[in-house]
């Protein structure tokens, strides 16, 4: 009958149904069929005890935090600071693009929302000094990747609440792969920009660098209170949330000026859709869970991968096949819900770090991000700079071919992602 209902979600999955309704109609039907003893409470109990978690209260507020800067001016601040000081550069511009999305994923944790907030600033400059549409388009929605790795990561915040694994060391480890990503994308540019023959943008005066500067002293301030008040001890992830909500509105609102009242309760809106969509999934992720776990399906796939002598390293290769067609078709949180809670068991039992499975899946989510047909991050950027979903698409394949190169190194060197963590004591 476990079959049956795995044909009946990929059935619905094909006919376009809601992710919700994929995860919560054969979950719900398992308990009829495969499980009867089991009470009907315990369906309820396992959607609201699933998300009734304090780990998970970190995903609200930061959604609602990047939202609000994403409306307001700290992302035009730094996209102007890392400009002025790299522009000058040959492909200065287009790893100004890189940079920045790096810069506003460290305060913000959401790639849509780095793509809203900094497309529409630096799409038409890179048109404008002779960088090709298709590759414009490209290069913005593969660079908002980084924010699903860099701290405050939600990616990582839902991994964690999945498997159990730090929090503090999961964002020490995306920080470092974010890192990694960042530079592939910098050299990818630099290769572009020099056989293009793209002439760089004057250099800044140190009189406009220092500007700068000071125009995004604040904006710096997001990422090194959050990050330095974890690491310190003084708050947790999710008391470190709620500080940048805070501090969002104190510098968008009292200082800065950008939003007003009517903006703000605009944007909690905004935020409140995306969040109820987001604990919808994650509560039908968890009811999925359960059951996944009494049929004891991770024990059946460790038990094939050891009759077919499977190591981590071609485990490893498979996961990253798995996430990659997942991808093109899953929404990310879907993806995560659906997938970590059979694999991460046997990666754990073949002997992986459960800190580089987490990075791992995250870069794979990533790489979802932008893949086709499906991935969010090109119908965002189509709708947030105006442009056809098709020409995004058609820009965006020779970035993910840097992802993929970046993802094997992660995938085989674990030390990339494990060093800082331990250095740390996690």
């Amino acid at each position: 009958m476990l079959i049956l209902l795995c044909l009946l979600a990929a059935v619905m999955l094909a006919l376009g149904f809601e992710m919700l309704l994929v995860m919560g109609v054969p979950s719900v039907l398992a308990r009829f069929t495969d499980f009867p003893n089991i009470p009907e409470a315990v369906i309820a109990q396992k959607l609201v005890g699933g998300v009734n978690v304090s780990t998970l209260l970190a995903i609200p507020f930061f959604i609602f935090a990047a939202d609000l800067m994403a409306s307001g001016s700290i992302a035009e601040r730094l996209m102007t600071l890392v400009k002025r000081n790299m522009g000058h550069r040959t492909g200065g511009l287009g790893q100004t693009t890189v940079v920045s999305c790096m810069a506003f994923g460290s305060v913000c944790g959401s790639a849509p929302a780095t793509v809203a907030a900094l497309g529409r600033f630096l799409h038409p400059e890179l048109v404008r000094n002779g960088y090709p549409e298709r590759f414009s388009l490209g290069l913005i929605a593969s660079s908002a990747e980084c924010a699903l790795l860099i701290p405050p990561s939600i990616t990582l915040l839902v991994y964690a609440w999945l498997t159990g694994t730090s929090v503090a060391a999961l964002f020490a480890s995306g920080l470092v792969v974010g890192i990694v990503l960042g530079i592939g994308f910098l050299v990818h540019v630099r290769l572009v920009t020099a056989r293009e023959n793209i002439a760089p943008l004057p250099r800044a005066t140190a009189a406009e660098r220092w500007e700068a500067t000071k125009a995004a002293t604040l904006a710096l301030g997001m990422p090194l209170i959050i990050l330095g008040g974890i690491y310190s001890g003084l708050f947790t992830a999710t008391e470190a949330a709620a500080v940048a909500v805070a501090y969002a509105l104190l510098v968008e609102v009292g200082i800065y000026r950008k939003l007003g009242l009517a903006d703000v309760m605009r944007v909690a809106e905004q935020s409140a859709l995306t969040i109820v969509a987001v604990f919808i999934l994650l509560a039908m992720g968890s009811l999925l869970s359960y059951f996944v776990t009494l049929a004891r399906l991770p024990d059946m796939l460790l038990g094939l991968l050891t009759d077919l002598h499977v190591n981590w390293v071609v485990f490893l290769l498979a996961v990253n096949i798995v996430f990659f067609i997942a991808g093109m078709f899953i929404d990310p949180n879907s993806i995560m819900v659906v997938l970590v809670p059979a694999l991460f068991p046997v990666a754990t039992a073949l002997g992986i770090d459960p800190i580089h499975f987490g990075v791992l899946v995250c870069l794979n989510i990533c790489i979802g991000m932008i893949t086709p047909p499906f991935g969010l991050d090109l119908f965002v950027t189509s709708s947030a700079l105006n442009r056809p979903v098709e020409t995004v698409i058609a820009g965006i394949w020779p970035f993910i071919l840097t992802n993929i190169a970046v993802l094997m190194v992660i995938s085989y060197v674990p030390a990339i992602s494990t060093a800082l963590p331990r250095l740390l004591g996690y």
